[in-house]
């Protein structure tokens, strides 16, 4: 029997109408935000398949504005979300493209321009207001953006697993999920592990500063 959390069988609390184009879609820019910082200076969202087909009409658009600026599912200023973002003076622009078939119909590549550096986010809504982050900055990944999660990416090597393991199962830490994806190319590995509560400062620091890493990242959604 599956089992199944209350997200699932009720739906998310929402702003409509729609929970995978608008609460799916505001979340999606919730957690990219988290993951690559609000200072910004631009922001890009190309839609793929049905968000880019019907955005307009389901207020995808709408959510996610909304969600690149900080705003809930059920925030109720969803619905001005552009008349804030222009007031917030914030620079944005649509595209639509297609992504390729291995993305779902509901994704958006969310670009993020700053005065040094561009990062992006591959997310895409699945249903009922439950999402699923798929790259980040081309590492191909997978994680629904439900827990606090550390994403850890390294050349291939062995004890890596163990030792991040170790040191949670040292301060008790339960691990919600843990999953890799190797480069085959070029021998890197992703590894992301969501985790049941959010992580300590010193943990935090002891994980992500090691030299076993050449990206280490910490999120809490």
């Amino acid at each position: 029997m599956a089992d199944y959390n209350m997200l699932d069988i009720l739906g998310p609390v929402m702003v409509g109408p729609s929970s995978s184009h608008t609460a799916g879609a505001c979340r999606i820019a919730n957690v990219a935000l988290k993951i690559c910082g609000e200072d910004f200076e631009k922001v890009e969202f190309i839609l793929h398949g049905s968000f880019a087909a019907t955005y307009k009409g389901h207020g995808t658009d709408k959510a996610l504005i909304g969600g690149i600026m900080g705003f809930s599912t059920y925030d109720d200023r969803l619905r001005r979300s552009f008349e804030i973002a222009e007031k917030k003076k914030l620079n944005y622009i649509f595209k639509t493209e297609n992504l390729g078939e291995a993305y779902h119909p509901n994704t958006v590549k969310i670009n993020f321009f700053y005065k040094d550096r561009q990062e992006y986010i591959i997310g895409s809504s699945i249903g009922g207001g439950a999402i699923e982050i798929v790259n980040i900055n081309g590492v191909s990944l997978s994680f629904r953006g439900e827990f606090p999660v550390i994403l850890l990416q390294y050349h291939e090597q062995k004890g890596v697993i163990a030792y991040v393991s170790s040191l949670l199962f040292g301060r008790n830490y339960n691990i919600e999920s843990m999953n890799t994806d190797k480069d085959n190319i070029s021998n890197i590995v992703t590894l992301t592990i969501e985790l049941d509560q959010p992580l300590a400062e010193d943990l935090k620091s002891e994980i992500l500063e090691s030299e076993r890493f050449i990206f280490a990242k910490y999120v809490e959604v």
